[in-house]
């Protein structure tokens, strides 16, 4: 389970905005993002609002989808966006829930606020949760896009990080889902794990490209306090992550990506071609509004961003209750804006305006070679792959 819930303004038992935030809602794009809080066992990296079956405490999962839709009703309430441009559900563990119980939730959003004709829908999924049926099922409700998290293709890494699926698991699914009628695959990577060699990763690298996958997301590790792992590395069991290594595997997944067709939209990310982009992250990282359900969950419509209570059963009590399961919320100025809206941004392939930017913390990124010069000479501020190593540094120069 993940630590405790920022602190912030009081959210109104109805759940309800303030009159402008309400009326704005949608207008630059809207998703929902569906948490769902489950888990078979715990990964020993994992500090996420997650739940093994003896933590839940009363909370079922087969009553989950209806409390989830308890919820819809109450932000139908509040917000009346034009319609819903994508769906995300994450976990957790998405798919230990039925197909049928994540297509009932679907419906519930598609009858709250309509999905577009076009929309992407999108649940994760770990490898060993799903079978070829299961698949079939999940694309028979709507999906249309799944997010297997893969990690690694070395088992001896696998065991590191307490995943319970095989080393070839995560590939056979995505063919599965492939067989099963998913327009987009997408693979998720771990890198630096201690006791990762150059090889291993490369062989990680391998099966995705194998596999079919038209999506890779691949994150360095990182050890979060309160995790198994961070108290591994405390005891000494574990070597800590290095920058190094983390580098020069980065390195590794953009000549291998980019050789088998992918191409990087967002420093984590590589998709083969535009439409294989997340469309959903990227209203994340362009400045739209979502609804966020589920315990846990967070929230950002019209510059006000909320956060729902943590534990599952005060999440159903709440409902219960008919009151909202907003914990607390904060209401965002314009500087908080401009100052978000560059961390994301620019982490795009895309790049962002150098107006608004600190003209000089640009330059000097430029001098140091962290910038794709013509770009900077058109007045778009783009990072180069060193910058991409960088980027975080390259934030706190143009904020």
């Amino acid at each position: 389970m993940a630590g405790a819930l920022p602190d912030g303004d009081p959210v109104p038992t109805d759940g309800s905005l303030p009159p402008d935030a309400a009326a704005s809602a949608g207008k630059n794009g809207f998703a929902v993002y569906v948490h769902v809080p489950f888990c078979a066992s715990r990964c020993g990296y994992c500090d996420f609002n997650t739940y093994t079956a003896s933590e839940l405490g009363g909370a079922s999962r087969e009553g989950y989808a209806d409390t989830v839709l308890q919820e819809l009703k109450l932000a139908q309430n509040t917000i009346n966006p034009e319609k819903v441009d994508t769906v995300f559900v994450g976990g957790g563990t998405p798919t230990l829930l039925s197909a049928d119980d994540l297509g009932r939730i679907l419906e519930g959003i598609d009858k709250t606020w309509g999905l577009s004709s076009d929309a992407e829908i999108t649940t994760e999924a770990n490898p060993e949760s799903v079978t070829p049926e299961y698949l079939r099922r999940l694309r028979a409700n709507g999906f249309t896009r799944i997010s297997l998290g893969m990690q690694s293709a070395s088992p001896h890494v696998l065991k590191i990080l307490d995943r319970q699926h095989t080393a070839g698991r995560a590939p056979q699914a995505a063919r599965e889902a492939r067989e099963a009628g998913f327009e987009h695959v997408n693979l998720d990577l771990i890198y630096g794990t201690p006791g990762e060699t150059p090889d291993d990763f490369a062989a990680s690298l391998r099966a995705v490209v194998e596999a079919g996958a038209d999506h890779v997301s691949a994150y360095a590790l990182i050890v979060e306090d309160g995790t198994r792992m961070a108290a591994r590395m405390r005891r000494g069991e574990l070597p800590y992550p290095e920058d190094d290594v983390a580098a020069d595997r980065y390195l590794a997944a953009e000549k291998a990506l980019t050789e088998a067709g992918f191409t990087w939209y967002e420093v984590s990310n590589w998709a083969k071609g535009e439409d294989s982009r997340c469309r959903h992250n990227l209203l994340y990282w362009t400045g739209a509004d979502w609804w966020g359900l589920g315990p846990g969950a967070h929230s950002h419509v019209g510059g006000v961003r909320w956060w729902n209570v943590k534990h599952p059963t005060t999440y159903a009590k709440r409902l219960a209750d008919g009151v909202s399961p907003g914990h607390a919320r904060e209401l965002l100025d314009d500087e908080d804006r401009r100052v978000e809206d560059i961390m994301l941004r620019v982490r795009l392939s895309d790049g962002i305006p150098l107006a608004g930017l600190d003209g000089r913390g640009a330059k000097q990124a430029l001098e140091d070679g962290l910038l794709v010069p013509e770009a900077y000479g058109k007045g778009q501020l783009i990072l180069n792959l060193k910058g991409r190593l960088l980027a975080d540094a390259v934030i706190r120069e143009v904020v």
